[in-house]
């Protein structure tokens, strides 16, 4: 028999837009109230909103999601929540832009529910093999243009040679950041700190 339908979405920060993935999910027949919705970073599972539908699921239930990444991006905890999800509450998954990832497809098929098992270990494997070759790749990028004389971060500002008799002004009151900063030729808000620090 089958159980309830709701949505997961995630967003990695509050000014991100959830339209896309709320209109995928309701399109897919999914009621606006069982949207689960988490506005954060998808590195692990310590989110509210999917905390919340953990303890919701029952039996049979389903999840649905537009794509893998909206689960999250730690390809190690997702194979663990699938688990949880698929094997310990025996409930499905729905990926919308993967129709290999479709449990509930394969209900009481067991070779259904296995290919989609191996179908997610391939893809996390790739995923993080990628991860892997991208960092290295960053790393040998970056000792490469080390051995070049490449420098990184922010130039060093050179501090104007009356920086001194200026910050005087300053903090005798005689002068404010602004009149400061423009007679300086520096930004107001980097002069600002530099002298909130020192």
């Amino acid at each position: 028999m089958a159980g309830n339908i709701y949505g997961y979405i995630r967003v990695s920060s509050k000014d991100q837009n959830t339209n896309r993935q709320k209109i995928a999910l309701l399109q897919h027949g999914i009621r606006e109230t069982d949207l689960f919705t988490d506005w954060q970073s998808g590195k692990d599972f310590e989110r509210p909103q999917y905390k919340k539908l953990l303890r919701k699921l029952k039996p049979s239930d389903c999840i649905v999601i537009t794509s893998l990444d909206r689960l999250g991006r730690n390809y190690v905890e997702i194979q663990e929540q699938w688990k949880v999800i698929t094997h310990t509450k025996k409930a499905d998954i729905i990926v919308l832009d993967m129709p290999l990832l479709n449990t509930r497809k394969a209900h009481n098929n067991l070779t259904g529910r296995f290919i989609a098992d191996i179908v997610l270990q391939v893809l996390c494997y790739v995923a993080e093999t990628e991860r892997h070759n991208i960092k290295k790749r960053q790393a040998e990028g970056i000792a490469a243009a080390k051995v070049k004389g490449v420098k990184f971060g922010r130039p060093k500002i050179t501090l104007p040679e009356n920086f001194s008799e200026v910050v005087t002004l300053v903090r005798e009151g005689k002068l404010s950041y602004r009149a400061a900063a423009r007679q300086l030729q520096v930004n107001y808000s980097w002069l600002y700190k530099r002298l909130a620090n020192t």
